[in-house]
């Protein structure tokens, strides 16, 4: 089972869980508090996992396979980016 990471330097870990999380409920499976989510996206395609801390968003994704880690990257990416305060710049580099 393929797994990408990634620890993101912010201090708005809370607020774009918060965000990304609401976007998501809508059509997606989600549970979350403060600190943490969990997304599960449709047809087994993955889970991703979010954990905020005071200075860092810690980010991991699991799937079944390699094409789909490479899939959900770039959706979690694009939409944590977005979801992002417009004077904040996200560095994600994922580790898999």
């Amino acid at each position: 089972m393929p797994i990408s990471r990634a620890d993101i330097s912010t201090e708005s870990g809370t607020r774009l869980i918060n965000r990304l999380c609401k976007h998501w409920s809508h059509k997606l499976e989600v549970e979350y508090t403060d600190q943490d989510a969990r997304i599960v996206f449709p047809d087994e395609k993955g889970t991703c996992l979010l954990h905020a801390e005071a200075d860092k968003l810690s980010v991991s994704i699991k799937t079944l396979d390699q094409e789909a880690l490479d899939q959900l990257e770039g959706v979690v990416e694009s939409h944590l980016v977005r979801m992002a305060a417009k004077d904040e710049t996200l560095e994600i580099v994922w580790e898999n």
